[in-house]
């Protein structure tokens, strides 16, 4: 399944960039987030823009309530 490999890959991700401590709640800015998620899903080319689009817009009003930040919860 393409969407569930890539948010995989952005769990990692996340894991990867955070300032937190490890096995804390991996936060990322909205932005740094909304960068990777567009770039790999235009890349892999099955997940429809749309979807992009309607995922990233749930995870942002998320990350409003959280400083801006995104947490491997939100998704």
């Amino acid at each position: 399944n393409p969407l569930q490999s890539l948010l995989s890959s952005m769990k990692h991700a996340c894991k990867i960039l955070t300032r937190d401590p490890e096995g804390g709640a991996a936060r990322v800015p909205f932005e740094t987030f909304s960068f990777l998620y567009s770039y790999l899903a235009s890349i892999d080319g099955e997940i429809p823009e749309e979807k992009t689009e309607a995922f990233l817009h749930r995870i942002k009003e998320q990350a409003e309530q959280q400083t801006g930040m995104v947490l491997l919860r939100n998704f």
